[in-house]
């Protein structure tokens, strides 16, 4: 065991949920003394049981909730090798279902990781951190990056609003060589864009792939793709033969990257992309009764934080509504959250309850989350955030 590590020890009676493989250790489990209090946010740590058992190790911080996330067996070496076995690891568990390097390499606590995201763009890799005590290991995780898969750029995305919850600043920067304004992406045989500087998140959204493909699959001549963002659902759809594809979305940027996605594939003249508010457009469309074999709506997270829990759900019913009621009978609707304060029973209910003031009968032939480049820990449901929702409906 590290003796250079400070030690954290929980309160009598709370190792139970450590010991069943929970990476999460909470505040009040903690006895948070004056030498605790006193540790800067993101410091490794040893933890131990109220007899003095060793636990684990992890990284701590006192001003979350969240007190310490763990990492490893009680006295590794959380250094440039540790990192790189575990990105190592990773790459290998996706090499058995890609056969090119486009999907999220690191998915934080699904990978061992609590705090890291690492989205791989052939050689070009996009780190995301949330954490401090994983900000305070950057120099190292970039080592351990170049060091498992030497990719030519790293871009630092660091600029999620979840740091300042860890008192941390928000900054963008590259960390290893270029970064073009655009990146190519390859998915489901179809080619698209992706900014990783200025796009949403990493730019582009690799949890969706899987869905993509079975609602590509569906085979429906006309396709509404609600928040189509850089075009993920559209242009798949006309690449699998969809002939008639409307794409909505707020971004003029990631409209332009659809745009371009749909020529690159061919399929420019089956696409058309629109910058709106998307909700108003629904509304129009319902008014105009214009349908469509397939709707898809994939919009942004309506509950950031719990508090947002009731306003969202009654916006996730507003939206199942809406898109009901533009699909033609016998047609499919695909609704999706990406809010992990909505739960999967919460979004459901919702859903259905929105289809049904549509008037509209449905059957739900489909229920998913991300795909298999997304692990999720098994102790923690809050890692399983994507629900994804397909229905026929009459």
């Amino acid at each position: 065991m590290s003796t250079k590590r400070p030690v954290i020890r929980l309160r009598p009676g709370e190792d139970r949920r450590i010991r069943n493989g929970s990476p999460w250790v909470f505040s009040n489990e903690i006895d948070m003394d004056w030498t605790a209090k006193d540790l800067s946010p993101g410091t490794l740590v040893e933890l131990q049981s109220a007899e003095g058992g060793r636990l684990a190790c992890g990284y701590f911080n006192g001003r979350s909730l969240i007190s310490v996330r763990l990492l490893a067996p009680s006295g590794t070496e959380i250094d440039e090798t540790f990192f790189a076995a575990l990105f190592g690891r990773a790459g290998k568990l996706r090499a058995r279902f890609f056969s090119t390097p486009w999907y999220r390499l690191i998915n934080a606590e699904g990978d061992g990781l609590p705090g890291l995201i690492i989205d791989r763009f052939g050689e070009v890799c996009v780190v995301q951190i949330t954490t401090a005590g994983m900000e305070n290991l950057l120099d190292v995780i970039v080592s351990a990056l170049i060091r498992a898969i030497a990719p030519a750029a790293i871009m630092l995305r660091n600029d999620s609003p979840a740091r300042v919850l860890e008192g941390l600043t928000l900054y963008s920067r590259l960390a290893k060589g270029e970064v073009p304004a655009r990146v190519t992406v390859y998915e489901n045989d179809a080619q698209y864009f992706a900014d990783p500087a200025k796009g949403q998140k990493s730019g582009w959204y690799y949890d969706q792939r899987d869905n993509r493909l079975f609602m590509a699959r569906l085979g429906a001549a006309s396709v509404l793709d609600a928040y189509c963002y850089t075009g993920g659902f559209a242009v798949l759809a006309a690449v699998r033969g969809a002939s008639s594809v409307h794409g909505m979305d707020s971004s003029e940027p990631a409209l332009a990257l659809a745009s371009e996605a749909a020529a690159a594939n061919d399929v420019a003249t089956q696409c058309r992309f629109a910058r709106c508010d998307v909700m108003e457009e629904l509304e129009r469309m319902n008014t105009e009764r214009e349908q469509f074999g397939a709707v898809i709506c994939d919009p942004p997270p309506f509950a950031r934080s719990r508090k947002d829990l009731e306003p969202a759900a009654r916006a996730y019913r507003k939206l199942a509504r809406l898109a009901a009621g533009l699909v033609e009978p016998g047609g499919f609707l695909l609704l999706a959250s990406c809010s992990h304060n909505v739960s999967a029973e919460r979004f459901a209910a919702e859903c259905a309850a929105g289809i049904g003031r549509a008037g509209r009968k449905s059957a739900l032939i489909r229920s998913a989350g991300a795909g298999p480049d997304h692990p999720v820990h098994p102790m923690l449901p809050e890692s399983s955030y994507l629900k994804a929702l397909v229905y026929v409906v009459n």
